[in-house]
């Protein structure tokens, strides 16, 4: 891939200060398309969720993946989600036509490297879904002790 130009790096920084993600152009090339489920706007994470889902029916049938491991409610876990977005993204990548012929391979590499962690994030919806109480930072943190720990952990 080439060097990015200075108008490239320019779009670059202003989409990280506007708070935005930064679309890459479609010629971008292989693993050029990239998603920050947090960044999305409402119109961007409807044509990504679009996408995902089917891929994710495509490869769940494809490589014959039990419920268990991508239970239908995938969606509503954040980690699986996060999980088969960026399997998704490599297998664009892997699969793009300008790769030298090993992405194919190394796409199932990394899906042999992922299949531990799709097991645990789905885990427990085979028969139904259940919520899974999030992790909270309110309250969790001494605003005092957190000041004083920035304030002092780069002072030496």
């Amino acid at each position: 891939m080439n060097e990015p130009d200075s108008a490239h790096i320019e779009a670059l920084i202003a989409a990280h200060m506007a708070g935005s993600p930064f679309t890459e152009p479609e010629n971008a090339g292989p693993g050029g398309h990239i998603v920050d489920w947090r960044h999305l706007s409402d119109e961007q994470a409807r044509a990504e969720w679009g996408m995902l889902r089917e891929w994710v029916e495509w490869f769940t049938v494809r490589y014959n993946v039990p419920v268990s491991v991508v239970p239908p409610c995938w969606f509503k876990h954040g980690a699986l989600v996060e999980e088969l977005s960026a399997l998704h993204i490599a297998h664009l990548a892997a699969f793009d036509s300008s790769d030298t012929g090993l992405g194919p391979i190394g796409w199932h590499e990394r899906l042999a490297q992922a299949n531990g962690r799709l097991q645990r994030a789905g885990a427990g919806c085979t028969s139904g879904h259940f919520d899974v109480k999030p992790r909270s930072w309110n309250a969790a943190l001494d605003e005092t002790e957190w000041d004083a720990w920035i304030d002092q952990s780069h002072a030496r």
